[in-house]
């Protein structure tokens, strides 16, 4: 991944985080198709678009058996939990860090915060040992700015209904409306405790898209100085 970049200055790690259904998939490809030419990345910066489970060769085998195991193969809890933080390790170490080192932007569906929201207040797993995994998992990463968007759960219920049709939800999407409503208060609960910045997920796609650029220029722009590793 060859840079024309000061190897002193650090990329930057956007993270969009949110229920499924909140429209994570659409704003990122938004995002990916506008951020070159904002102005906000430096000469020779390239971005990097990712996605957890799945932004690796391993990762992408991962997400296979979290998502859509076959037969008898699925995971149970506490093995979906380290099946994550083994996709999220292989992620940091093979891509995200080594495009931030070299000075590149990466814009990632999902990070750490969905384990917390998912298999911690949805699952019900101990949030201590799922923050001991995240540390592990990330060496001490954590992204420059994540994007909460934030949708009532009966909307984001109506979207996956609409998106799946026939097909039928995937396996942590079928956990069940009480699952979902315990995922989506760890969301809200996250986006406090870590300052996440919330975005109003139920309008039209590009009203939600309009304000998610805005967060990104107030955060990035010409006034703010460039980070050093």
């Amino acid at each position: 991944m060859a840079s024309d970049l000061d190897a002193d200055v650090r990329g930057h790690f956007v993270v969009l985080e949110g229920i499924d259904g909140c429209g994570k998939s659409t704003q990122l490809d938004a995002l990916a198709a506008w951020l070159p030419g904002s102005g906000l990345l430096a000469p020779g910066c390239e971005l990097v678009v990712t996605r957890e489970p799945g932004g690796t060769a391993l990762g992408r085998a991962l997400r296979q058996l979290l998502l859509h195991p076959p037969g008898d193969a699925a995971p149970e809890t506490t093995a979906e939990l380290l099946l994550y933080a083994a996709d999220r390790a292989q992620h940091v170490q093979q891509l995200i860090a080594p495009a931030l080192a070299a000075g590149h932007w990466v814009l990632s569906d999902r990070f750490s915060g969905s384990t917390v929201a998912y298999q911690g207040h949805g699952r019900g797993l101990p949030l201590a040992l799922i923050d001991q995994l995240e540390q592990i998992a990330t060496a001490g990463l954590v992204p420059d700015l994540t994007l909460w968007l934030d949708l009532p759960l009966a909307e984001a219920s109506r979207r996956r209904r609409d998106r799946h049709g026939d097909a039928g939800p995937d396996r942590i999407e079928a956990g069940g409306e009480a699952f979902l409503a315990r995922v989506h208060q760890g969301f809200a609960l996250l986006a406090d405790q870590r300052g996440w910045q919330a975005i109003a997920a139920d309008q039209p796609p590009e009203p939600v898209s309009a304000a998610c650029r805005r967060v990104l220029q107030q955060r990035f722009g010409a006034s703010q100085p460039p980070r050093v590793a």
